[in-house]
Order: C-alpha cells, then structure tokens, then sequence
C-alpha cells in the first residue's frame, strides 16, 4: 500500500501541459503589456524632445522680433535647421486695443504639425 501511494505521487510530480499552457499566456500577457508601455515611452519622449526643440525655435523667433529696430505688422515665415532638424516658424504681427502696443504670435511647425507657440507684446516704436 506504502508502495502504491509512493508511485503514484512520484508519477504526479511536475506540471501538467494544461498548466504549463496557461502559465504561457499569463507571461505572453505581461511581456505584451510592458513591451506597449516601453513603447508609449518612446514616443512620449519623442513628442517631448520635439516640443522642447520647437520651443527653442520659437523662442529664437521671438527674441529676434523684440531685437528688431522695427517690426512691420503682417505675417513672417521662414525655417531654421536645429540638432539636424528643419524647423518651419511663422510669425504675426498685429496691434493691439493698447496704443503704441503690438503683438507677436510665432508658432513653429515640423512635418507632423505645430509643436510650439509664442504669445508676446512689445512696443510698437522700439
């Protein structure tokens, strides 16, 4: 009898192929879940390093237009090429409800779309 419940315990040792099967998936589950939100952080710090590089941009824009000696009211646009990368800028400029104030509006731009702004007002007589 010693015998018998000995051999059929040593016949059930390990994992059985449902078991095996089913601790697959939960682990196929979890790599798929990480390897998505290692994915979602590349492209969060890609988005991030466009709008702070496009933010430079923008900022150059407008310290270029607060320098200028006279900034004529319409519309400006050019592009620069910044860590390796081309950079579309427009500028805006309009007057205000204030006399003697006017406002400039940059927004740059790559081929994804507008990744920064830049709201500023100076004097429209520097």
């Amino acid at each position: 009898m010693v015998e018998a419940v000995r051999s059929s315990a040593a016949g059930r040792a390990g994992f059985t192929l449902i078991e095996m099967l089913v601790a697959l998936a939960v682990f196929a589950l979890a790599a798929m879940a990480l390897l998505n939100l290692s994915g979602e952080a590349t492209r969060s710090a890609v988005r991030l390093e466009a709008r702070t590089l496009g933010g430079v941009v923008a900022e150059n824009v407008a310290a270029e237009a607060m320098l200028a000696s006279s900034l004529p009211t319409g519309e400006t646009s050019g592009q620069v090429e910044l860590a390796g990368r081309v950079w579309r800028w427009r500028r805006v400029v309009t007057g205000t409800e204030v006399p003697g104030l006017g406002r400039i509006d940059v927004r740059v731009f790559t081929d994804e779309g507008q990744v920064a702004d830049r709201v500023l007002f100076r004097a429209a007589a520097a």
